[in-house]
């Protein structure tokens, strides 16, 4: 049987071993989901914009995506907004993301055997894809936000609704969408004003379990890669 493990923040993160779920719901690893269904090919993630953007100019990736403090980062095509990637055409490419906590978590978890991101729009997949592999263990691990200094509500319960995936229960999704739009804290407003973020990313970020793919992280020549995985 497959022991589950709910942790919160990074702390940790690099002692990880097993199969680890770094979360991020709003609104990294929803964006980066987004960009899949848009047709990327995979993401290449970092957890530092001078990197992002120097992987765009060595030509690794065509276009850089992500923020700072919640604002688009200075040199990024497109920011942290699902609601801006899930318009736009992504066909083939390979995309990069900086994010100020979910990619940050991803480079801590260096130590895991095998790497999930995950948001509630592939939380279903990310159970199923992780209960065909049948780990010994999982660590589940709720990013926050402040660079994963406060937790949220959002990636706890997230957490707590891949847990129930995995233990073979089927939470309701429209109760579990409601109370986080209930008890989650509203976007900052100067970030709506500047266009750093929509009402509609949030939207699309409680949608659980509405695309039908993981997202897989692996590391290939010194880079971490997301690429869809369909369980």
């Amino acid at each position: 049987m497959t022991s589950v493990w709910i942790t919160s923040l990074d702390e940790g993160l690099a002692a990880c071993r097993g199969t680890v779920v770094v979360i991020d719901v709003f609104r990294a690893f929803t964006t980066a989901a987004m960009a899949f269904r848009q047709g990327a090919r995979r993401i290449v993630v970092t957890d530092s914009v001078t990197a992002a953007l120097a992987l765009r100019d060595q030509g690794i990736g065509t276009a850089c995506m992500g923020e700072i403090k919640g604002a688009k980062a200075a040199g990024f095509d497109y920011p942290n907004s699902p609601w801006i990637v899930s318009k736009a055409d992504f066909s083939g490419q390979t995309v990069i993301l900086a994010t100020s906590n979910g990619t940050a978590g991803l480079v801590a978890a260096s130590g895991a055997d095998r790497l999930y991101a995950s948001g509630l729009v592939t939380a279903d997949a990310t159970a199923a894809a992780i209960r065909r592999a049948a780990p010994e263990s999982v660590t589940l691990a709720a990013m926050g936000e402040l660079r994963s200094r406060r937790r949220t509500v959002e990636d706890e319960l997230c957490a707590h609704y891949i847990a129930a995936r995995l233990a073979g229960r089927a939470p309701d999704r429209n109760a579990l969408a409601q109370a986080i739009a209930g008890m989650a804290p509203p976007p900052n407003p100067a970030l709506l004003a500047r266009g750093d973020y929509f009402p509609e990313d949030r939207t699309l970020a409680l949608d659980a379990g509405s695309l039908p793919f993981a997202l897989r992280v692996t590391s290939s020549a010194g880079l971490l890669i997301v690429e869809p995985e369909y369980p």
